[in-house]
Protein backbone atom coordinates (compact mmCIF):
# COMPACT_ATOMS: atom_id res chain seq x y z
CA UNK A 1 0.00 0.00 0.00
CA UNK A 2 1.70 3.26 -0.68
CA UNK A 3 1.56 6.44 1.32
CA UNK A 4 -1.34 8.28 -0.34
CA UNK A 5 -3.60 4.64 -0.15
CA UNK A 6 -2.51 4.57 3.91
CA UNK A 7 -3.35 7.94 4.89
CA UNK A 8 -6.99 7.80 2.61
CA UNK A 9 -7.85 4.88 4.84
CA UNK A 10 -6.52 5.64 8.32
CA UNK A 11 -9.58 7.82 10.15
CA UNK A 12 -7.63 11.06 11.00
CA UNK A 13 -8.61 14.39 9.94
CA UNK A 14 -6.90 17.67 9.87
CA UNK A 15 -6.02 18.55 13.22
CA UNK A 16 -5.78 15.31 14.48
CA UNK A 17 -2.37 14.63 14.63
CA UNK A 18 -2.10 16.36 18.35
CA UNK A 19 -4.38 13.21 19.27
CA UNK A 20 -2.60 10.35 17.73
CA UNK A 21 -1.14 7.56 20.18
CA UNK A 22 2.00 5.58 19.13
CA UNK A 23 -0.39 2.35 19.85
CA UNK A 24 -2.34 3.63 16.66
CA UNK A 25 0.00 4.90 14.45
CA UNK A 26 3.92 4.11 14.58
CA UNK A 27 5.17 5.71 11.52
CA UNK A 28 4.88 7.08 7.97
CA UNK A 29 6.44 6.21 5.20
CA UNK A 30 7.67 7.99 1.63
CA UNK A 31 10.41 6.65 -0.50
CA UNK A 32 12.77 9.43 0.98
CA UNK A 33 11.77 10.10 4.18
CA UNK A 34 9.93 8.53 7.44
CA UNK A 35 7.76 10.39 10.39
CA UNK A 36 7.69 8.19 13.33
CA UNK A 37 5.25 9.17 16.17
CA UNK A 38 7.26 8.78 19.76
CA UNK A 39 4.85 9.89 22.45
CA UNK A 40 1.39 11.40 22.09
CA UNK A 41 1.78 14.50 19.78
CA UNK A 42 5.29 14.04 19.22
CA UNK A 43 7.29 12.36 16.57
CA UNK A 44 10.48 12.43 14.68
CA UNK A 45 11.19 13.43 10.78
CA UNK A 46 13.95 11.77 9.67
CA UNK A 47 15.17 12.05 5.54
CA UNK A 48 18.65 13.96 5.06
CA UNK A 49 20.91 15.61 7.82
CA UNK A 50 20.09 15.59 11.81
CA UNK A 51 16.92 14.22 13.12
CA UNK A 52 14.01 16.52 13.38
CA UNK A 53 11.57 16.63 16.40
CA UNK A 54 7.96 18.09 16.19
CA UNK A 55 5.10 18.75 18.41
CA UNK A 56 1.76 19.47 17.37
CA UNK A 57 -0.72 20.47 19.61
CA UNK A 58 -4.12 22.47 19.79
CA UNK A 59 -3.27 26.28 19.02
CA UNK A 60 0.17 25.31 16.60
CA UNK A 61 3.13 23.24 15.54
CA UNK A 62 6.84 23.68 17.61
CA UNK A 63 9.63 21.90 15.41
CA UNK A 64 12.83 20.74 16.60
CA UNK A 65 15.86 21.75 13.48
CA UNK A 66 15.33 22.07 10.63
CA UNK A 67 17.72 19.96 7.36
CA UNK A 68 17.98 21.63 4.61
CA UNK A 69 15.41 23.61 2.68
CA UNK A 70 14.40 20.64 0.65
CA UNK A 71 13.74 18.22 3.05
CA UNK A 72 12.26 20.64 5.18
CA UNK A 73 9.44 21.00 3.12
CA UNK A 74 8.98 17.49 3.15
CA UNK A 75 7.90 18.03 7.24
CA UNK A 76 5.97 21.51 6.59
CA UNK A 77 3.70 19.58 4.01
CA UNK A 78 2.72 16.52 5.76
CA UNK A 79 2.38 18.49 9.26
CA UNK A 80 0.10 20.91 7.27
CA UNK A 81 -2.23 18.46 5.78
CA UNK A 82 -3.13 17.18 9.58
CA UNK A 83 -3.30 20.17 11.29
CA UNK A 84 -4.57 23.63 10.72
CA UNK A 85 -3.12 24.94 13.27
CA UNK A 86 0.56 27.45 12.46
CA UNK A 87 4.23 27.19 13.33
CA UNK A 88 4.75 28.43 16.67
CA UNK A 89 8.03 27.66 17.61
CA UNK A 90 11.30 26.68 15.19
CA UNK A 91 14.13 25.47 17.92
CA UNK A 92 17.60 24.82 16.57
CA UNK A 93 19.54 22.27 18.58
CA UNK A 94 22.86 24.11 17.16
CA UNK A 95 24.12 25.55 13.90
CA UNK A 96 25.68 23.06 11.40
CA UNK A 97 23.77 23.13 8.20
CA UNK A 98 22.35 19.91 8.30
CA UNK A 99 20.39 20.80 11.43
CA UNK A 100 19.81 25.29 9.94
CA UNK A 101 19.98 25.31 6.55
CA UNK A 102 16.35 24.82 6.70
CA UNK A 103 14.94 27.45 8.82
CA UNK A 104 14.71 29.12 5.13
CA UNK A 105 11.52 27.15 4.76
CA UNK A 106 10.33 28.63 7.66
CA UNK A 107 10.48 31.82 6.91
CA UNK A 108 6.77 33.78 6.84
CA UNK A 109 5.28 30.85 8.81
CA UNK A 110 6.81 30.43 12.02
CA UNK A 111 6.28 32.92 14.55
CA UNK A 112 9.70 32.85 16.62
CA UNK A 113 13.41 31.07 15.84
CA UNK A 114 15.20 30.14 19.00
CA UNK A 115 18.54 28.47 19.72
CA UNK A 116 22.19 29.01 22.19
CA UNK A 117 23.58 32.49 22.15
CA UNK A 118 26.61 30.69 20.57
CA UNK A 119 24.43 28.76 18.11
CA UNK A 120 23.33 32.13 16.28
CA UNK A 121 26.72 33.44 16.36
CA UNK A 122 28.30 30.53 14.76
CA UNK A 123 25.64 30.49 12.24
CA UNK A 124 26.20 34.03 11.35
CA UNK A 125 30.02 33.27 11.33
CA UNK A 126 29.36 30.45 9.04
CA UNK A 127 26.88 32.03 6.91
CA UNK A 128 29.26 35.37 6.04
CA UNK A 129 32.17 33.11 5.53
CA UNK A 130 30.32 31.20 2.61
CA UNK A 131 29.02 34.33 1.47
CA UNK A 132 25.12 32.58 2.00
CA UNK A 133 23.41 35.25 4.59
CA UNK A 134 20.26 35.60 2.20
CA UNK A 135 19.57 31.94 2.90
CA UNK A 136 19.40 31.72 6.30
CA UNK A 137 16.24 32.57 9.17
CA UNK A 138 18.47 33.44 12.34
CA UNK A 139 17.27 33.07 15.22
CA UNK A 140 15.21 35.85 16.90
CA UNK A 141 15.36 34.43 20.37
CA UNK A 142 18.35 33.17 22.09
CA UNK A 143 19.28 31.35 25.73
CA UNK A 144 22.46 31.26 27.42
CA UNK A 145 21.95 28.16 30.06
CA UNK A 146 17.91 27.61 30.44
CA UNK A 147 14.93 28.68 28.68
CA UNK A 148 11.61 27.14 29.97
CA UNK A 149 8.41 28.03 28.16
CA UNK A 150 4.75 25.95 28.56
CA UNK A 151 3.83 25.53 25.43
CA UNK A 152 0.03 23.63 24.86
CA UNK A 153 -0.13 21.80 27.77
CA UNK A 154 3.90 20.60 27.62
CA UNK A 155 6.63 22.36 29.18
CA UNK A 156 9.48 22.46 26.92
CA UNK A 157 12.90 23.79 28.64
CA UNK A 158 16.17 23.80 27.06
CA UNK A 159 19.64 23.09 28.62
CA UNK A 160 23.30 24.37 27.62
CA UNK A 161 25.89 22.42 29.94
CA UNK A 162 28.96 23.44 28.03
CA UNK A 163 31.07 22.59 25.24
CA UNK A 164 30.64 19.48 23.23
CA UNK A 165 30.21 19.00 19.60
CA UNK A 166 30.14 22.74 19.30
CA UNK A 167 29.95 25.61 22.28
CA UNK A 168 26.37 26.16 21.32
CA UNK A 169 24.45 22.56 21.44
CA UNK A 170 21.33 22.67 23.41
CA UNK A 171 19.22 19.89 24.55
CA UNK A 172 15.14 20.52 24.20
CA UNK A 173 13.44 19.01 27.08
CA UNK A 174 9.74 17.75 26.51
CA UNK A 175 9.51 16.99 29.83
CA UNK A 176 5.38 15.72 30.22
CA UNK A 177 6.22 13.68 27.34
CA UNK A 178 9.88 12.16 29.05
CA UNK A 179 11.70 12.95 25.57
CA UNK A 180 14.78 15.13 24.95
CA UNK A 181 16.20 15.80 21.58
CA UNK A 182 19.59 15.62 22.11
CA UNK A 183 20.76 16.91 18.59
CA UNK A 184 24.17 16.23 17.59
CA UNK A 185 25.67 15.74 21.18
CA UNK A 186 24.33 12.21 20.16
CA UNK A 187 25.61 9.93 17.40
CA UNK A 188 24.38 6.58 17.84
CA UNK A 189 26.92 4.03 17.03
CA UNK A 190 28.34 6.56 14.02
CA UNK A 191 31.86 8.27 14.69
CA UNK A 192 30.86 11.70 15.17
CA UNK A 193 32.02 15.39 13.55
CA UNK A 194 34.00 17.47 16.01
CA UNK A 195 34.00 20.76 15.33
CA UNK A 196 36.72 22.48 16.67
CA UNK A 197 36.22 25.28 14.52
CA UNK A 198 32.91 26.08 16.75
CA UNK A 199 34.57 25.52 19.88
CA UNK A 200 34.01 21.39 20.33
CA UNK A 201 35.52 20.22 23.20
CA UNK A 202 35.58 15.93 24.02
CA UNK A 203 36.75 16.31 27.04
CA UNK A 204 33.75 18.43 28.13
CA UNK A 205 31.71 16.55 25.75
CA UNK A 206 31.63 13.67 28.03
CA UNK A 207 30.94 15.60 31.13
CA UNK A 208 27.84 17.13 29.24
CA UNK A 209 26.45 13.71 28.54
CA UNK A 210 26.90 12.56 32.19
CA UNK A 211 24.93 15.53 33.13
CA UNK A 212 22.58 14.72 31.05
CA UNK A 213 21.99 11.25 32.17
CA UNK A 214 22.03 12.67 35.78
CA UNK A 215 19.31 15.57 34.77
CA UNK A 216 17.27 13.43 32.85
CA UNK A 217 17.28 9.97 34.09
CA UNK A 218 16.86 6.63 32.75
CA UNK A 219 13.17 6.78 31.96
CA UNK A 220 13.65 9.92 29.13
CA UNK A 221 13.03 8.60 25.78
CA UNK A 222 16.39 10.26 23.62
CA UNK A 223 16.24 11.33 20.34
CA UNK A 224 19.75 11.55 18.66
CA UNK A 225 21.12 13.82 15.56
CA UNK A 226 22.51 10.50 13.85
CA UNK A 227 22.93 7.28 13.82
CA UNK A 228 24.55 4.63 12.20
CA UNK A 229 22.74 2.90 9.28
CA UNK A 230 20.90 -0.37 11.08
CA UNK A 231 20.68 1.77 14.16
CA UNK A 232 17.87 3.81 15.83
CA UNK A 233 17.72 7.64 16.18
CA UNK A 234 16.06 7.38 19.53
CA UNK A 235 17.09 5.37 22.38
CA UNK A 236 17.78 5.58 26.32
CA UNK A 237 20.41 6.84 28.91
CA UNK A 238 22.70 3.51 28.14
CA UNK A 239 23.16 4.43 24.75
CA UNK A 240 24.21 8.25 26.00
CA UNK A 241 26.95 6.59 28.86
CA UNK A 242 27.82 4.00 25.92
CA UNK A 243 28.22 6.90 23.42
CA UNK A 244 30.24 9.04 26.78
CA UNK A 245 32.66 5.42 27.23
CA UNK A 246 33.19 5.44 23.14
CA UNK A 247 34.55 9.20 23.31
CA UNK A 248 36.61 8.24 26.92
CA UNK A 249 37.73 5.67 24.74
CA UNK A 250 39.18 7.73 21.78
CA UNK A 251 40.62 10.41 23.87
CA UNK A 252 42.78 7.82 26.13
CA UNK A 253 44.03 5.93 22.53
CA UNK A 254 44.66 9.38 21.29
CA UNK A 255 46.83 10.12 24.47
CA UNK A 256 48.65 6.72 24.37
CA UNK A 257 49.60 7.14 21.24
CA UNK A 258 51.47 11.15 21.73
CA UNK A 259 53.12 9.31 24.94
CA UNK A 260 54.71 6.83 22.29
CA UNK A 261 55.28 9.83 19.56
CA UNK A 262 53.28 8.74 16.94
CA UNK A 263 52.63 11.82 14.81
CA UNK A 264 49.04 13.14 13.87
CA UNK A 265 49.44 11.70 10.14
CA UNK A 266 50.90 8.29 11.47
CA UNK A 267 47.32 8.24 14.25
CA UNK A 268 45.50 8.92 11.48
CA UNK A 269 46.35 5.87 9.72
CA UNK A 270 44.24 4.13 12.88
CA UNK A 271 41.17 2.39 11.63
CA UNK A 272 39.58 1.10 15.47
CA UNK A 273 39.50 2.43 18.34
CA UNK A 274 41.11 -0.29 20.99
CA UNK A 275 38.54 -1.50 23.17
CA UNK A 276 35.51 -0.18 21.14
CA UNK A 277 33.79 -2.57 18.22
CA UNK A 278 30.22 -0.71 18.52
CA UNK A 279 31.45 2.55 16.56
CA UNK A 280 32.55 1.38 13.40
CA UNK A 281 32.82 1.99 9.85
CA UNK A 282 33.56 5.02 7.81
CA UNK A 283 34.66 8.81 9.46
CA UNK A 284 37.06 7.52 12.43
CA UNK A 285 39.21 10.00 11.64
CA UNK A 286 36.94 12.67 12.48
CA UNK A 287 37.14 11.99 16.07
CA UNK A 288 40.80 10.98 15.88
CA UNK A 289 41.81 14.50 14.51
CA UNK A 290 39.54 16.29 17.22
CA UNK A 291 41.19 14.20 19.82
CA UNK A 292 45.11 14.67 18.73
CA UNK A 293 44.75 18.56 18.05
CA UNK A 294 43.00 18.70 21.07
CA UNK A 295 45.07 17.03 23.17
CA UNK A 296 48.65 18.61 21.26
CA UNK A 297 47.11 22.08 22.00
CA UNK A 298 46.13 21.74 25.50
Amino acid sequence: MNRRSFLQNTSFTLGALALIKKSSLSAWFDPSWKITMLRDNIGVFTERGGTIAFMVHKKGIVVVDAQFPDTSQHLIEELKKRSGEPFTKLINTHHHMDHTSGNISFKGIVSHVLAHENSLKNQKRVAEAQKAEDKQLYPDQTFSDTWCEEIGGEKICLYYFGRGHTDGDAMIHFQHAGIVHMGDLMFNRRHPFVDRSAGASMKSWIEVLDKAVKKFGNKTQYVFGHAQDGYDVTGNADDLKKFSDYLGQVLHFAESEIKAGKTKEEFLKNTAIPGNTEWAGEGIQRPLQAAYEELTSE
